[in-house]
């Protein structure tokens, strides 16, 4: 009978044998749901951070918002830049070093087969961009300008092109 009464009670008690096992259970139940929330937190308030750059919101902001098309007004009377200016000032950050297979500034080798496909093929190729090379149309510097700066490269690789003059303006006579 003893042995039965032993089941019985072993029956109705809990995972908890010891009161060190009842002080363990008793933090570890607090201390579980605290670090359980302090991440929630975290992970909720991060969202908010700025982004490495972002620093100054309202220009971010403005950024976002403004209108999809500007108007940029530019002086259509000034002086047309030289092809050595417009050189130096777009083309010489891939042309003097050959990068992404540009040819190089002067080199003959390169700027030889280009040349026998003419002026008009090069200066085309200038506008609207060939291989790695974007568009220079509509940039910082008039067709004008740009066609300037491939005569001035190729003749510096040995062509004999005529520098393009500036256009005409309306209403003047030839």
């Amino acid at each position: 009978m003893s042995d039965n009464s032993h089941d019985q009670h072993e029956a109705h008690t809990g995972p908890v044998k010891t009161p060190k096992q009842m002080l363990l259970l008793s933090l570890a139940s607090f201390i579980i749901p605290v670090f359980i929330i302090i991440g929630l937190v975290f992970y909720v308030t991060s969202a908010n951070k700025t982004a490495p750059g972002a620093s100054d919101a309202e220009k971010s902001v403005a950024l976002r918002i403004q209108k999809v098309g500007t108007v940029e007004i530019r002086d259509a009377n000034r002086p047309l830049k030289s092809g050595e200016e417009v050189y130096k000032a777009q083309c010489a950050a891939c042309h003097a070093i050959g990068a992404a297979g540009a040819p190089k500034f002067a080199d003959t080798g390169a700027w030889g087969a280009r040349i026998k496909q003419g002026l008009e093929t090069l200066v085309t190729s200038a506008l609207k961009g060939k291989n790695a090379m974007g568009a220079q149309g509509g940039g910082d510097f008039n067709d004008t300008e740009i066609a300037r700066s491939v005569v001035y490269m190729a003749n510096n690789a040995g062509a004999k092109f005529e520098e393009p003059k500036a256009p005409a303006a309306e209403g003047e006579k030839k």
